[in-house]
């Protein structure tokens, strides 16, 4: 969802993180000698200088502080990036558009029976671990909707993550504040037809692993892995709060909408 910024809020004290390329370090040097800046701890306003990667690894970061993330592009692509520049860094904070996006929570249960859980900003993905293709059972609020799915794997994108992952599984992609998620397969080979399924983002999807000895298959929350998994939940966390800051017509909803036409 984009809301316009609290116009009481003040971003007064700032922190710079930067990625670990030379572009990044770079980038951190220049603004951190024009602003005067603070750790993040005391900071009103994470300014992110980096690429997609360092943007959803600054999110994990501070998930639950509440402070807002202003992210820089020092990357390659930087969809959730703003342009990079030195200059009116204040003026732009203040007329910045606020994206309030939610994670999921992923729940695991491995081979040995032990319990795990992460949050994803963009998907969790379940992916085959040999050559074998996956086998798995989906249930949507613990009623079953497909009793087996065979291929590389599945995932669940938030709509911020609709336009990862998922779009290159050839999944839908969903505007900003559609409240859905999208169960996406991966290289299905059975049922062959099955494209995947929109879910409100109220639902409970759950994965069983069938043969997960034979046929093994890893859980992944954005960057953090779980391997020999046996059953999944994923849910939306709508009791967490994520705030991303985007200059004035350069916002996520208008970012998504750019991606549907092919720009």
């Amino acid at each position: 969802m984009s809301v316009a910024a609290n116009p009481n809020q003040r971003f007064d004290k700032i922190a710079f993180l930067n990625s670990s390329t030379e572009d990044g370090r770079s980038a951190r040097e220049a603004l951190a000698a024009r602003y005067a800046h603070v750790p993040p701890e005391e900071a009103d306003v994470i300014v992110a200088l980096g690429g997609d990667g360092f943007m959803l690894q600054t999110l994990h970061r501070f998930m639950g502080s509440g402070k807002p993330i202003y992210g820089m592009n020092r990357g390659s692509v930087g969809f959730l990036m703003n342009d990079f520049s030195v200059f009116n860094l204040h003026g732009r904070l203040a007329v910045a558009e606020a994206s309030i996006v939610h994670p999921l929570l992923m729940e695991v249960i491995d081979r040995d029976g032990a319990t795990s859980r992460a949050r994803a900003i963009n998907e969790v993905s379940l992916l085959r671990q040999s050559y074998q293709a996956a086998k798995m059972r989906i249930s949507i609020d613990g009623t079953e909707r497909l009793d087996q799915l065979a291929g590389d794997g599945a995932l669940v994108a938030t709509p911020v993550g609709s336009t990862a992952y998922n779009l290159s599984a050839h999944g839908p992609i969903l505007p900003l504040d559609a409240p859905m998620l999208a169960l996406t397969p991966i290289s299905a080979f059975r049922p062959r037809g099955w494209r995947g399924a929109l879910l409100p983002d109220t639902a409970r999807v759950t994965i069983d692993i069938l043969e997960p000895e034979k046929r093994p298959v890893a859980a992944v929350a954005d960057h953090f892995e779980l391997r020999h998994v046996r059953s999944v939940d994923v849910a939306m966390d709508h009791a967490t709060d994520l705030v991303l800051l985007h200059d004035p017509n350069h916002s996520l909803n208008e970012r998504i909408l750019r991606e549907q036409f092919g720009h």
